[in-house]
């Protein structure tokens, strides 16, 4: 199984995105999807398949308010000019994929692997040997896709090979379930943990917030 066009890739990551961190179903629109997010400072998300000028302005015009975000998947220049006064780049990235295999996984020496599942969302913790948390991520499929999100390694515990212990194990998880394609969000940070484990880049992916001046 491949992707064959962005919006495919898309509509797999926001099922599995809203999945794994229990978001409302996601609302089919006509250049998107609406996500019910229910946090503080993310109330709702606006996903944009549509990469046009007229599209992105007329959808920040109309959702603008406090804790709103917009994904929008161009280049966080063009997707800041389009958006409009009042919203502002909270995080440049890409959407990514990769094809799923099962991988044998070692964890390092003073390090201790541990995973549970809930709701068909598999966790996985990694913690040093004092007991303090040294990475983690979680997966969500949905059927033949599933969304890796959250990975994440402190900063104490980089360039140790956890981040790759987390994905691999990720990854023999989603196949466990059924799933041949992974779909994420990648950070600037996370893109060349991605690609050194496969992951192709589908399209740039800018997260928009709106911060109305005072």
């Amino acid at each position: 199984m491949t992707f064959e066009s962005t919006a495919e890739t898309v509509r797999a990551w926001v099922h599995g995105w809203v999945a794994s961190r229990g978001a409302a179903d996601p609302v089919a629109e006509p250049w998107g999807f609406s996500v019910d997010v229910g946090q503080v400072q993310h109330a709702t998300r606006h996903v944009l398949t549509a990469d046009d000028e007229a599209t992105v302005r007329k959808i920040a015009d109309a959702v603008a308010a406090p804790s709103v975000w917009l994904k929008v998947f161009a280049d966080p220049e063009s997707a800041l000019s389009w958006a409009g006064p009042g919203w502002k780049v909270d995080e440049p990235g890409w959407l990514m994929w990769a094809e799923l295999r099962r991988t044998e996984t070692a964890v390092p020496d003073g390090y201790t692997l541990k995973t549970w599942s809930r709701g068909g969302v598999t966790r996985v913790l990694v913690v040093a040997a004092d007991g303090s948390f040294a990475a983690r991520g979680q997966i969500a499929p949905t059927g033949a896709t599933a969304v890796a999100d959250q990975v994440e390694t402190s900063s104490a515990h980089r360039r140790r090979g956890l981040g790759s212990l987390v994905m691999r194990t990720l990854h023999n998880a989603a196949v466990e379930q059924g799933a041949g394609i992974g779909v994420l969000g990648a950070t600037p940070e996370g893109r060349a943990l991605y690609e050194s484990l496969g992951w192709r880049t589908q399209a740039p992916l800018v997260s928009l917030s709106y911060d109305p001046p005072a």
